[in-house]
Formats: C-alpha cells, sequence, structure tokens
C-alpha cells in the first residue's frame, strides 16, 4: 500500500463537500510531478486530504478507489485523474504548523515542496500524522 496527499482549497472543495459527494475524480492537476504521483496512485491506497490556503491542516482520510484515467475536463491525454472515496474525518485537524514543528516529519513533502498539490507520504509520515490527529489506522 501506498500514502498520499491531496490539496484542496476549501472554498473550492471542501472535505464536508466530499464527503457530502461520497466520491470524486481528482482534477485539475496541471504539474507533471502531480500528475506522476496521480499515476502511482493504486487503488485502496490512503490518502490525506488536506485543506490549503485557509485551514492549513490535514482534515481527512480518502482512499484511492479508481486508478488514473483521462482527465475529463480536458481534451489533452497529458492529464490524469483518479477516484477518491471519503475514509473517515480527522477527530483533531493537523496544522501545518504542528507539521512543520514535528521532527518525524521533517523531510515531508508538503514541507519541502509547498506548492505540489499531490504528494507522495511515506507509511511513518502518514502513521505520524494519524497519531497527532488522535487517529487510530
Amino acid at each position: 500500500m501506498n500514502y498520499w496527499l491531496v490539496k484542496s482549497e476549501p472554498f473550492k472543495y471542501s472535505w464536508d463537500q466530499f464527503v457530502k459527494d461520497g466520491k470524486t475524480f481528482w482534477d485539475g492537476v496541471r504539474n507533471y510531478q502531480a500528475r506522476n504521483n496521480l499515476k502511482g496512485m493504486q487503488k485502496g491506497d490512503q490518502v490525506l486530504f488536506y485543506h490549503s490556503n485557509e485551514g492549513l491542516a490535514v482534515v481527512g482520510i480518502a482512499k484511492v478507489a479508481k486508478e488514473h484515467y483521462q482527465d475529463p475536463t480536458t481534451p489533452d491525454p497529458n492529464w490524469v485523474v483518479v477516484d477518491l472515496q471519503p475514509v473517515k474525518p480527522f477527530k483533531t485537524p493537523v496544522t501545518l504548523a504542528q507539521m512543520k514543528a514535528e521532527k518525524r516529519l521533517e523531510n515531508l513533502s508538503l514541507i519541502r515542496q509547498g506548492r505540489l498539490s499531490v504528494c507522495a507520504v511515506t507509511e511513518d509520515e502518514f502513521n505520524t500524522i494519524l497519531e497527532m490527529g488522535d487517529m487510530k489506522k
């Protein structure tokens, strides 16, 4: 299993809207590194859902429901989407400031490459963030 983090601006697509929808395709990625991360996602992989710009916190866990396919919002075959499903919200959102202060997360892609919208996360980083959010794996 692989672990990932996706970023969404809550005023555009929030965790609450994601839960209401029950499933979504993750579109609009126009960065090659982020696109390659989408291509690396496998069905069942765990995904941290991060509110960017406002909130600045991991607020929930999702899972990959369908592996990458052509982004239906563009005819350009270079861009792909994956289907994600919500799993559960964090009891306590884990803020960017908390993650930056946590030594075990010093290499977290979210911190090192702040503009990247889809990041790989190690299993240890994933578990550390779960622990910080008062979540059980």
